[in-house]
């Protein structure tokens, strides 16, 4: 056995080896227990940054499928529904709408059933494609963010899915909101939204 007699400086107690090697351990996992620390701050101030950066402004649950008129005018002519300045299209219904809008511009709909209400065509979607416009202003003088206006195509249940991002970022808040799907051959409303006033 290898003792600590004599002047060799170079001769270590098993001891004093055996306690070196557990400091060197201990020092190894508080640099671990520090680096993976630090990354979790950073993955979290991200996560942080970029929720703030998507900060939900307005949201839509459910929908109102297009009623072309609205009543008479003592003349005898009819009233469209018009809405925002926006003509509608002829009848159509649709079966659920949600929608979402944040901060940053981007915009989420998922719609089921939007189909014709009225003529031969009744119940199909007339191979139509949509876009959504969010209105944000006073109805009458409202400021207009749309989806890409080529639309995204109905199938044939009349269901789609719009994930884009506005032609502007919307004002934050957005008074008076009001989300229309709108039909990408001629721009006229099939269905509105319904906000959720009582998103978080």
């Amino acid at each position: 056995m290898i003792t600590s007699e004599g002047n060799d400086a170079s001769i270590i107690h098993p001891k004093e080896h055996e306690v070196d090697s557990i400091q060197k351990f201990r020092n190894r996992k508080a640099t671990r227990t520090i680096v993976r620390g630090a990354l979790v701050a950073l993955v979290a101030f991200a996560l942080a940054g970029l929720a703030s950066a998507q900060e939900r402004i307005v949201e839509f649950n459910g929908g109102i499928g297009v009623q072309t008129l609205t009543g008479v005018n003592p003349d005898g002519t009819v009233k469209l529904n018009v809405v925002r300045a926006v003509n509608p299209a002829g009848p159509w219904v649709i079966k659920h709408l949600d929608a979402r809008v944040n901060s940053n511009g981007h915009i989420t709909v998922n719609g089921r059933g939007l189909l014709l209400a009225a003529g031969n065509g009744i119940g199909t979607n007339a191979g139509a494609s949509v876009f959504a416009t969010l209105f944000c202003g006073p109805a009458t003088t409202p400021t207009a963010f749309n989806s890409t206006l080529t639309g995204v195509a109905l199938d044939a249940n009349g269901n789609f899915r719009i994930d884009d991002v506005l032609s502007a970022v919307p004002a934050n808040p957005c008074t008076t909101p009001a989300l229309l799907i709108r039909n990408a051959a001629n721009g006229t409303w099939f269905a509105a939204g319904i906000q959720n006033v009582e998103q978080e």
